[in-house]
C-alpha cells in the first residue's frame, strides 16, 4: 500500500487538511501528517519533523505558497511520485522544482479526488 502525506496537517476539525486526514483514512490509505504542532487525528500521529517518514507516494500540500519555501528540499528529499497542490497552494515556483526532479505536479483537491473516486 501506498503512504499519503498530509503536509501542513491540522488539529482543529474545521481546516481542510484535518477533514482530509479523516477522509484518507476512512478510504483505507495510510497515512502520514507533518504539522507545526503535534497531535492526533484520526489516529494518525501529526509530527512536527518529516526525519521519519519513507516511502511516501503522495503529498498532499495544504500550507500556502510563502509557508511551503522553507520545506522546498524537505519535499524534494522525501521523493514523493506525486505532490498534489489543494486550493490555496498553488505555487508555479514550487512546481517547477517538482518537474525537474521527476515528481509529478497535480493541481486539484484531494477532497474532490476522494469523493469522485479518481484519488489514486
Amino acid at each position: 500500500m501506498s503512504k499519503t502525506l498530509v503536509f501542513g496537517a491540522s488539529l482543529k476539525p474545521y481546516r481542510y487538511s484535518h477533514v482530509a486526514i479523516k477522509r484518507l483514512v476512512e478510504a483505507g490509505e495510510e497515512v502520514l501528517a507533518f504539522g507545526m504542532r503535534e497531535g492526533h487525528v484520526a489516529g494518525v500521529h501529526i509530527r512536527t519533523s518529516c526525519e521519519s517518514f519513507e516511502d511516501v507516494d503522495t503529498i498532499t500540500l495544504y500550507m500556502n505558497p510563502d509557508r511551503q519555501r522553507p520545506f522546498y528540499q524537505t519535499i524534494l528529499d522525501l521523493k514523493p511520485r506525486r505532490v498534489i497542490f489543494n486550493p490555496g497552494t498553488e505555487n508555479p515556483e514550487f512546481y517547477d522544482l517538482l518537474e525537474e526532479a521527476d515528481i509529478e505536479v497535480e493541481v486539484a483537491c484531494t477532497l474532490v479526488m476522494l469523493s469522485i473516486g479518481q484519488y489514486r
